[in-house]
């Protein structure tokens, strides 16, 4: 998958509500004027055939390109099925792929009732954030396999150190966590997980009765942003009596170990798993998806509020909806 030249680009075809967008990760390339917008691969709209992730591309957050994959997986990896939650960082100069993969055949040791099976999020690596990407380590997941996770995101701490962050699953826990583990130079585990907080620590989140006769929380999408004032918070979703719901964090710290305070949820409505991005003329942003099904991308204009994020207003003109939702 060669890249094309900007001169050979598809011409802008789409916008949000046209577009298929679960957990949204977006790249803001002010070099190149571009806005990279990372989903997982379906064939039928990148032309690709397999399991992979696809990206669109627009210079204005309005219209867009068709997509293209810019990771298709080995059909000989140990995963199966996914391309959950893609994200592309750069770190030393590459461009690392994060996403989601696993193996409902491949069980592990079951938890009561529960059959967990595998479940973890690879790297791929790339020269450009448009691939095309290929797997690190031969696709085995950053933490310890014998986890089942998701969602993996990298923060780079104040100290120049890379961390690990993802979503333990509940089909494993009960209780969903959200865990870091710190990493080497090459991204690879430098340490033992740590439990940062779990689902049920936040007054909103509501648990889901199971089969097994317990209750499910579900923790999903972190993304850790430092403010202006030096204050780290952390995006992350689940799921409240009404859906889904986007909420933030703080560290008590300031550091990635915590611990970790739940402040009031930024987005309901069946919304979440947000990430933030600045716009090119400096405006702090936030893609979500709404609803959990069929999701489309949500755009918020943002505020840094120092010792929390708060919404300025939903962008309906850019994304489609009749009327702005907040909380």
């Amino acid at each position: 998958m060669a890249l094309l030249p900007a001169a050979a680009r598809a011409e802008p075809t789409l916008r949000l509500p046209n577009m298929p967008l679960h957990d949204p990760f977006m790249v803001a390339d002010q070099k190149a004027g571009l806005y990279r917008l990372y989903t997982s691969n379906i064939a039928r709209l990148s032309g690709t055939p397999g399991l992979g992730v696809m990206m669109y591309v627009s210079h204005d957050l309005l219209d867009w390109e068709k997509p293209r994959c810019v990771f298709r997986a080995p059909t000989d990896a140990w995963f199966k099925g996914g391309a959950w939650a893609p994200e592309v960082h750069e770190w030393r100069g590459r461009w690392f792929l994060f996403a989601t993969f696993h193996d409902e055949a491949a069980l592990l040791p079951p938890t009561g009732k529960r059959k967990p099976y595998r479940r973890g999020t690879i790297l791929a690596v790339a020269d450009s954030p448009e691939g095309p990407f290929t797997v690190v380590r031969a696709g085995e997941p950053v933490a310890p396999k014998a986890l089942m996770t998701l969602d993996g995101t990298l923060y780079i701490a104040p100290d120049g150190r890379p961390w690990y962050v993802y979503s333990r699953e509940w089909l494993q826990v009960g209780d969903g966590a959200i865990e870091a583990l710190p990493l080497t130079d090459d991204l690879a585990a430098a340490g033992p997980p740590r439990t940062l907080f779990t689902a049920s620590q936040a007054p909103w989140a509501d648990g889901k009765k199971q089969p097994e006769g317990d209750l499910a929380y579900v923790t999903d999408g972190p993304q850790l942003f430092t403010t202006k004032t030096g204050q780290l918070l952390m995006l992350w979703s689940s799921y409240d009596k009404n859906g889904y719901v986007q909420s933030q964090a703080r560290s008590k710290s300031g550091t990635i170990e915590g611990p970790w305070e739940q402040l009031p949820p930024l987005v309901r409505h069946d919304s979440g798993h947000g990430m933030l991005f600045h716009r090119f003329d400096g405006q702090l942003m936030m893609v979500v998806h709404r609803p959990f099904k069929n999701a489309r991308g949500k755009l918020y204009e943002m505020r840094d509020a120092g010792d929390r994020l708060e919404i300025v207003r939903q962008r309906v003109d850019l994304d489609g909806d009749p009327k702005p939702l907040s909380l």
